[in-house]
């Protein structure tokens, strides 16, 4: 059996930077400061059960977009036949069942949380994503659990006022997914600016907690400024010169850049040195998505 297929499948460039929100979410849960054997043995549950969630729901993703793939993209393992329809679906259940399986061994919050995303990305894949508004948001929303499912490695209600943070994940990912549009065809000029002016409310809400004295903004600083540099960057090009090639690096580097800014957190909430440790993560995925496509 080749498996390569199934890595092509899962994007796992993508599955790292799901693995960064969950080391976000823990950070901000104050998980770092009190790290003991019980609470490593959730982070990794979490971690694996991220990886599942995510990978499960890019599977179904292409199952649903067999048809379009077919013409735009005939290059996915599915319309080449690499993966049969029956196998993918087997595949995309089992991964979303173990990643639901997994939350629940860390916590029962955790697991219920990771029904919630299973559930968010079927809809995604399936119904939303060709609405303009409600897609994005929709997609957004899965981040924002993503964020969620790592803060619950502790109780939410230990830190409820924090939760509110996992608005910002949907917000940038509705950019992100914003930015996608017109990805095959071109000509997405104005999605492109919405999601400009949406990563500036980010970066906004991002300096609001600083300020507040939830997060040292002195610590984060660096990675929101490697966050900004990474995706403002790529998005102004695109805005520029619409063309397909820089819409699809956008996206590319967008999705990418959730570990920066992901690493802002770990460092704010905890300490510069656990954000870099969290920035490891972007070569990584960087290799990875040298290898593997990332949209």
């Amino acid at each position: 059996m080749n498996l390569y297929p199934y890595l092509v499948l899962i994007r796992p460039a993508n599955i790292v930077t799901a693995m960064s929100d969950i080391l976000a979410g823990a950070a901000i849960a104050g998980c770092f400061f009190e790290l003991n054997t019980p609470s490593l043995l959730n982070l990794i549950f979490l971690l694996l059960s991220t990886s599942c969630l995510y990978a499960g729901g890019i599977v179904f993703n292409d199952i649903f977009d067999l048809a379009i793939d077919r013409t735009e993209r005939p290059e996915r393992p599915l319309p080449r036949g690499q993966v049969s329809l029956k196998n993918a679906r087997f595949f995309g259940i089992t991964l979303l069942l173990t990643g639901i399986l997994l939350s629940f061994l860390s916590h029962v919050e955790s697991g219920f949380i990771a029904i919630f995303i299973a559930l968010s990305a079927l809809l995604y894949d399936r119904y939303t994503k060709d609405f303009l508004v409600i897609g994005p948001l929709n997609m957004g929303i899965c981040r924002g659990l993503n964020l969620m499912l790592g803060m619950s490695i502790l109780s939410l209600n230990t830190h409820p006022h924090l939760i509110w943070i996992c608005l910002i994940p949907v917000i940038f990912i509705a950019a992100i997914t914003l930015t996608s549009k017109g990805e095959v065809l071109g000509n997405n000029t104005s999605a492109l600016v919405m999601a400009l002016t949406l990563d500036v409310a980010v970066t906004c809400l991002l300096v609001g907690i600083g300020i507040l004295g939830w997060m040292d903004i002195w610590m984060s600083g660096p990675f929101i400024i490697l966050w900004i540099g990474i995706n403002g960057k790529v998005k102004l090009k695109a805005i520029l010169k619409n063309n397909t090639k820089l819409i699809k690096v956008a996206v590319k580097m967008g999705v990418l850049s959730l570990i920066p800014l992901n690493a802002s957190y770990v460092a704010g909430f905890g300490h510069w040195s656990l954000g870099l440790g969290t920035l490891i993560l972007l070569p990584i995925s960087l290799v990875l998505a040298k290898r593997f496509s990332v949209t």
